[in-house]
Formats: C-alpha cells, sequence, structure tokens
C-alpha cells in the first residue's frame, strides 16, 4: 500500500460486523444457557477447511488496509486463539497481528498537513507534539500532545482520503454485500446493509462524535467508578477530535488483576455498556478492549465515541418488554408482540416456543438467575455460534425481519459479552439487569453506591 493512501471498499467490511449483532447474538446461550457457548462445536467449526480459510482469507485481505478492517480485526481480537486447530494455531495468529498490532501507519509528514489544514501551524495550537501515533484508530490515527495552558491531550486525526473512501463503499454496498455473501452466507441484507452504512458514516462526522463524548463525559462526571475524558471544542474540527488524554494502563492491566478486582471491572463494563443503554436511551455500538483503559486514579476510563447512537425510548422499551416475557417463560406474548410488530411473519413455521429459546438464545445472559463466568472461550465460542450459517436451530427464525433499529443494539450485547470475556469475569447479570428490566434497587455495592452518586448529584 503506497503511504498516505487508502484503498476503497470500506463500508461494506464494516457491514459483516453489524451483521454479528445483528443475527443471533450470543447464541451459544441455551434455554438454560446450559452453559453458555459450546466450545468442542465451536472447534469443530474452526476445523473445518473452508472456514479457516474463509477466516485466513479475511484477515490477509483486510490485513494493509485502514478503517473499517481496522474495526474487524479489533472485533476478532476477542477470539480465544486456543480454539483454532493447533496446526493452524500461529499462521492465524500471526495473520490477526498483522490486523491489530503491526497496522501500517502513515507518516507523520502526511498526517500533519491534515492536522495544520484545519487548525492551522502545530506550534500555535500545542505547546509539545509527540510525532508518534499512540494508537491506530478505525478512520484515523491517535496522537499526544500539550496545550499551550498545560492540557495533556489526545489528538484523534483522520486518515487522508477517508471521507471519499467510505462514500464510495456506500455506493456500491450490493457489490460488497455479494463479495461477503460468497464468503460467508449469513451476510447481511439490505436492511441490515442500510443501517450499519448510516452508523459507519457517522464515524466520520467528528464534530458530531465530540459532542457525543462531551454529553457523556458530564454525565459520568464525578463517578466514583467510571470516567470519560472531556474534548477540547476549540482545537475539534471536521478531520481531528482533540479531548483529554487518558493517564493509565491499557486493559491488559486488568486482565493481570485478582478475581475480585476483574469481578468488579466487569460490573463497570456491564453498567457502561448495557444498563445505560436502557437508563440514558443512548449507547456505544462500538464496546471491545481497546476502548476501555485503567486510569491513573483506579476509575475505568472509556474512550472512542464515533458509533455512539440514541435509541428511541419506545424501542428499548419494546426490547425491555420481550425480555421479560422470556425471562418470565410466557412465550406466546413474545409471539404475539412480534407479530404485531412485523418481526415474525403468521404465515411462517415459526412457532411461540421458538420465540422463546431465540430470545434466550440472544441474550439469556441478562436472564439467567445464577452466577456465571465469561471466559475467552465461551465468549469465543457464543461469536462463532452466532455467525455459524449450517447450524439448524432457529432455522425458520433465520429468515423473519429484525427491525434496522435494533441491529447495534444487539450488536452491543454480544460485544459486551465478548469483552468480558476477554476479562473473565464472573457475575451474576441478572441480579444486575434487573434494575433496568424491572427498575429495581441495585442488588451490589457497586450498584448502590452509584445509586448514592447519582442522588447527590440530582441533589
Amino acid at each position: 500500500m503506497v503511504a498516505g493512501r487508502l484503498p476503497k471498499g470500506r463500508l461494506a467490511r464494516s457491514g459483516r460486523i453489524g451483521r454479528l449483532a445483528a443475527g443471533q447474538a450470543v447464541r451459544g446461550v441455551g434455554t438454560r444457557l446450559s452453559m453458555i457457548g459450546k466450545p468442542e462445536q465451536a472447534r469443530q467449526l474452526l476445523a473445518e477447511r473452508s472456514a479457516l480459510q474463509a477466516a485466513q482469507q479475511v484477515v490477509t485481505v483486510l490485513g494493509g488496509m485502514k478503517g473499517a478492517s481496522m474495526k474487524l480485526g479489533q472485533m476478532l481480537s476477542v477470539l480465544d486463539i486456543d480454539l483454532v486447530p493447533e496446526s493452524h494455531r500461529e499462521l492465524f495468529r500471526t495473520k490477526l497481528s498483522e490486523l491489530t498490532d503491526r497496522a501500517p501507519t502513515v507518516p507523520f509528514d502526511t498526517m500533519r498537513a491534515v492536522i495544520e489544514q484545519d487548525l492551522g501551524p502545530l506550534a500555535r495550537a500545542f505547546a509539545d507534539f509527540d510525532e508518534t501515533p499512540v494508537a491506530a484508530a478505525s478512520i484515523g490515527q491517535v496522537y499526544r500532545a500539550r496545550t499551550h495552558d498545560g492540557r495533556d491531550v489526545a489528538l484523534k486525526v483522520k486518515y487522508p482520503g477517508v471521507d471519499e473512501a467510505v462514500e464510495s463503499d456506500m455506493r456500491n454496498l450490493d457489490l460488497f454485500s455479494k463479495l461477503w455473501k460468497s464468503m460467508l452466507p449469513s451476510a447481511a441484507d439490505a436492511g441490515v446493509l442500510d443501517e450499519i452504512s448510516r452508523n459507519i458514516a457517522g464515524e466520520l462526522d467528528y464534530p458530531r462524535e465530540a459532542l457525543a463524548q462531551h454529553r457523556v463525559s458530564e454525565r459520568y462526571r464525578g463517578h466514583p467508578y467510571i470516567t470519560v475524558p472531556d474534548t477540547v471544542p476549540e482545537l475539534c474540527s471536521h478531520h481531528v477530535l482533540v479531548s483529554e488524554f487518558v493517564a493509565g494502563h491499557p486493559f491488559q492491566r486488568l486482565q493481570e488483576l485478582p478475581d475480585a478486582a476483574r469481578d468488579e471491572f466487569g460490573e463497570l463494563i456491564y453498567r457502561f455498556y448495557i444498563s445505560a443503554m436502557f437508563a440514558d436511551h443512548e449507547f456505544c455500538g462500538d464496546p471491545h478492549p481497546g476502548n476501555i483503559l485503567l486510569a491513573a486514579d483506579g476509575r475505568l476510563a472509556f474512550v472512542d465515541f464515533g458509533l455512539y447512537n440514541r435509541m428511541d425510548p419506545a424501542h428499548l422499551d419494546f426490547e425491555r418488554m420481550v425480555l421479560r416475557a422470556a425471562g418470565e417463560f410466557r412465550p406466546k406474548d413474545i409471539y404475539t408482540t412480534w407479530v404485531a410488530r412485523g418481526i415474525v411473519d403468521p404465515e411462517s413455521a415459526v412457532t411461540p416456543e421458538e420465540c422463546l429459546e431465540y430470545v434466550w438464545a440472544a441474550a439469556g445472559w441478562h436472564l439467567l438467575d445464577e452466577e456465571i463466568t465469561v471466559t475467552p472461550e465461551v465468549a469465543t465460542s457464543a461469536i462463532l455460534l452466532a455467525v455459524d450459517p449450517r447450524a439448524a436451530e432457529f432455522r425458520n427464525m433465520r429468515h423473519q425481519l429484525l427491525p434496522p433499529e435494533h441491529v447495534f443494539s444487539r450488536r452491543v450485547d454480544l460485544w459486551t459479552f465478548a469483552a468480558l470475556g476477554q476479562l473473565g469475569t464472573t457475575n451474576n447479570w441478572h441480579r444486575l439487569a434487573r434494575e433496568w428490566l424491572y427498575d429495581e434497587p441495585p442488588a451490589t455495592e457497586i450498584g448502590r453506591a452509584v445509586a448514592r452518586w447519582r442522588a447527590d448529584a440530582v441533589g
């Protein structure tokens, strides 16, 4: 790849990620969770030559690209490599690292031109600037700098030409959809791809992202356990997003902590990505370990709000109603609700019992009133089985319509589960879910502390 130039065809590659959550999220969760995930089935799936070749092809093709392919690499990074057959494990690990750890960077001179086009000379905007990128985001690179008033900041700078690349992909969405379907038959349908195109295009809107991040930062200001870096509005532009720099440690440090600490941080991840969606009617569609940091003050920091979206409260109430019906084993209510919403065709072979089992497969970890340990193997097997086009379970459900407005909320659910798997954390997730399912008071000390903080903030 020529330095500073971007290949085309980016959007549809990200479209595939949206479909992962839109399908049967966390399929490994059975009616009784039986337990979450089916590692042996996942191992057999990966052992099949065609499946492994497809995975290798995806990683190889996308390895030298950026944008949506980088996001795919971040998503793939949650996979437990031990599930890959030993004979292919090193090859898969090597190719995956090309997508995540060794992604090619655009030379600083090229990126400097982007910054100065929007902000003017670097010396005028910043007292100090580190020319070595500290991270590679999906559509840009991240640098560290210091303002003239002494603030340490992070700059997310767009790759040159990324807007045009995504726009081109949106024009050719049908073409890339066919490409994905040739590699994986369960690729997204037109409705899902349209929803994904709108959201991925939204990632290019740095002014919108800056406002969203500022809003969330204000919401969590003074929070006892969570911090969100605020933006620096006077330095944010169409191609540059500047926010407070988070001093601390990457997600890997969390993985090294004792069990009790990991369980507490796992609860915070759940609360930030899942509980907040129902409480605030907003959600971050990009939960993955790269966006979670252990701040120097001991709080959990969350970054990257390019896929931050607002969801109509009516849609969230609908999801809550269905989950309640599933948790209370009322299959006829789910079926009737889905027929009325147009999700299930009453002329199809779908039964109320299949609807119930489907919801448990998609969201059972919120419904089972037991402690569940989410491990990398469990999360990986759940993801692999969620996208296995040959699975016989829920064959009738595969032909029903998932409303586009729910595509990204399901993505949040699946990839939050995957992030928790990387942490190897244990909790009774149903006890946490009851706060947003039934508006019950918190059952954990963390939840009670947050409730006290929120009451004090309102008072």
